[in-house]
């Protein structure tokens, strides 16, 4: 998909096969992770279905002494024919970005014709016994906040967690960006008018707090990255396709661990490599500054 906020639709510069950590260099990376405290690894993208052999991956991941969960953030076009083959291999959860129910706005958002098979995604997921099946909706003023209500009202026919995030400046244009964020606040009023939102818990250790409407299968939960930083309770790491330790989202500070790999750096060396990367953590991230980042979105990996 080529969603309007975070890609251009054409020029997008691909990294050559040599430039992408190999599924074994991941593997030896997490191990270390592993041994460092890491328990929970999340797949993501781009959008990770893409690349061959993820259920090998997903098996391989599964098996380090010390990672307790697997998820996987997808955007669901491609996960139907493999939901049931992941769970087996050991995933247990997935996130399937979906900012619409229209096929129109769809196909104007994503600039590709493909909601069926988004949608048979979120089936197969649930079909399969991932648990929890959360549906990541981005709120974006004047594209899709006419949809919040019925978005949500999903949750009362299906036992699926969304979660409505806001807009984050992390795309390749910031000016648009600045004018289309919905605050948080706005959503959640707009959901309340479906039902009284009641306390709920969903597993997970994300941002977002969970509620239930009357008689819901499912959540709804809010993700304030802008109007409620929620940085402090940050405890996350980024590995990028291109082996580089990511901090923060919204940081140009970067850890280089593919080169130390492939120099023949040992598990000491690598262990430091993390040490440095959390060592950059800032306090709080920059997105209120509007700024280019080196690298956007869909680089980094949600």
């Amino acid at each position: 998909l080529r969603c309007s906020y975070c890609m251009p639709e054409q020029g997008v510069a691909y990294k050559s096969h040599p430039e992408i950590l190999t599924y074994e260099e991941i593997e030896r990376l997490v191990r270390i992770g592993a041994g460092l405290g890491i328990r929970r690894v999340r797949l993501t993208g781009g959008e990770p279905l893409v690349r061959q052999g993820l259920v090998d991956l997903v098996e391989a991941l599964r098996a380090i002494p010390g990672i307790e969960d697997i998820a996987l953030t997808t955007n669901g076009t491609l996960l139907a024919p493999v939901a049931a083959k992941l769970r087996a291999a050991g995933l247990r959860r997935v996130n399937i970005s979906l900012d619409t129910l229209s096929p129109e706005k769809y196909l104007a958002i994503t600039r590709r014709d493909e909601l069926k098979e988004a949608m048979a995604g979120i089936e197969a997921a649930l079909a399969a016994g991932l648990d929890p099946v959360k549906i990541n909706v981005v709120a974006v003023a004047g594209v899709n906040d006419d949809e919040i209500q019925d978005i949500a009202a999903l949750t009362l026919r299906r036992s699926v967690h969304v979660r409505f995030i806001e807009l984050m400046p992390l795309g390749e244009d910031m000016d648009w960006a600045a004018t289309h964020v919905l605050p948080i606040a706005e959503v959640r009023r707009r959901v309340e008018q479906v039902g009284a939102l009641l306390p709920a818990s969903v597993t997970g250790n994300g941002p977002a707090e969970a509620w239930r409407l009357p008689g819901g299968l499912g959540t709804v939960g809010f993700i304030a990255a802008l109007s409620e930083s929620f940085c402090m309770r940050c405890n996350r790491l980024r590995l990028t396709a291109d082996g580089r330790l990511k901090p923060c989202l919204s940081s140009d500070l970067e850890v280089d661990v593919r080169g130390r790999l492939r120099d023949g750096a040992g598990d000491e060396a690598l262990r430091q490599a993390f040490a440095q990367a959390l060592d950059l953590k800032p306090a709080h991230h920059s997105l209120l500054r509007y700024r280019q980042h080196a690298r956007v979105m869909y680089q980094i990996g949600g």
